[in-house]
Formats: C-alpha cells, structure tokens, sequence
C-alpha cells in the first residue's frame, strides 16, 4: 500500500527532547515538593501535555497547577532546548527521503505546544519540510492518547486517515495513531518491541534510517 500520507510524532522521533524536558520538569516539581526519579517522572509524563495531569500534579504537590507556572515551566523548558536539544540520528536524511517519496505529503503532528514544536523543528532544520503543516495537541479538543491532532493532519492533506501512515515513538502516540485509524510505525531505539507491537504498531524499527524503506 502506498500512503497518501506521512505524519510524524515531534518528541523524540524528530528532536531527542524527552530528556531536556523531563529535567526541568523534574526539577520544577521538586521545587514544589513532588521528588521523582528520572525514571518515575519519565514513565507518567513521556507523550503527554503536562497540563493534561493537573490533578495528579496538584494532589503530589499539594498546590494548584496555576497559569504562571505552567508558563515558567514554558519558559525554562525552551532555553533547555535552545541550548541543549539535538536531532535524532538519521531524522534529517529520513524526512528528506519521506518528503521526496511522497510529494511532500507530510505533516508533523505533536502533542507539544506550537511554540515548542516549531522552535524544535527550526533548530534541527526541518521547518522547512513541515511549514503550513503542523498540528499541536494543545489546539485540539483533546490531545493525545485521543486521535485529533492526527485526524486534524489528515484532514488538512486531505487524505483519509485509513490510507496515513504514523510515526510514533511512545505508548500515547500509538494508541492515537491507532485511535486515527492509520497505520502506526514505532520507533524504538531501544526497549520492548513487543509492547509497542501489543499496543496497536504495525512495525517496529529502531533506526530512523530504515524509515523510507519501513513505509514501503
């Protein structure tokens, strides 16, 4: 099947960010009194919008999750990544192929706020592949594990979403992707494959260089 459609995830299928912003993330909720390991923090926010887990926030921190720190944590996540954030291996050359193969119907659709994705995608340098094609969970009803932002791509390439392919690299992102009705690719790096396979991945891959050829 030749898809009408590639959308791709952003955090950590295109930019290697999980690891910034779990530090800050981590690091703010200490500050309020909620200590997490690396790996606890990683396992209850990887794939979602930290807004999205207000209560569990509030109940560990004992205080609300106002506006103002939502947007300190913005802020001191965005300098993290300015400084510090790098492309995933092989990315640039994948997208590059994907959006030649497939005539530049590509979408980037992220769970992120649009702030954050474009300043992401423009520091690797791959805005340009994604321009006037970017979705942010934050802009939809619902964000993931519920499939909008990737009917939102869909429907903006014009493309149903049976006939899109999804490139996904967390258990949330799948279970969208799948909620979609696409057909999701996992990518990875490491881990259980099985899971991913278990939780509705057509294909797991493990380098983004295999990408072009996986959507075969």
């Amino acid at each position: 099947m030749r898809f009408d459609a590639i959308l791709f995830d952003c955090d950590g299928v295109l930019v290697d960010s999980e690891p910034i912003v779990n530090r800050v993330l981590r690091d703010m909720l200490a500050e309020r009194g909620w200590v997490l390991t690396a790996e606890e923090c990683w396992s209850i926010f990887v794939g979602k919008a930290v807004k999205d887990e207000r209560l569990r926030i509030e109940q560990h921190t004992g205080q609300p999750l106002t506006e103002e720190w939502l947007a300190g944590f913005r802020a001191r996540r965005n300098a993290a990544l300015e400084a510090e954030l790098s492309v995933i291996a092989n990315a640039q050359a994948a997208v590059h192929e994907v959006h030649a193969r497939h005539d530049a119907r590509i979408a980037c659709a992220s769970g992120a706020d649009r702030h954050k994705v474009e300043l992401q995608l423009r520091k690797v340098g791959l805005l340009d592949y994604f321009a006037g094609r970017i979705f942010s969970g934050h802009e939809m009803p619902r964000s993931k594990p519920h499939p909008d932002v990737y009917l939102a791509a869909a429907a903006a390439l014009a493309a149903s979403p049976q006939r899109c392919a999804v490139v996904e690299d967390t258990l949330t992102g799948v279970a969208a992707g799948v909620a979609a009705g696409a057909t999701v690719f996992a990518y990875v790096p490491q881990g259980d494959a099985e899971v991913f396979r278990r939780a509705g991945a057509v294909e797991v891959f493990r380098d983004m260089a295999q990408l072009p050829d996986v959507l075969r």
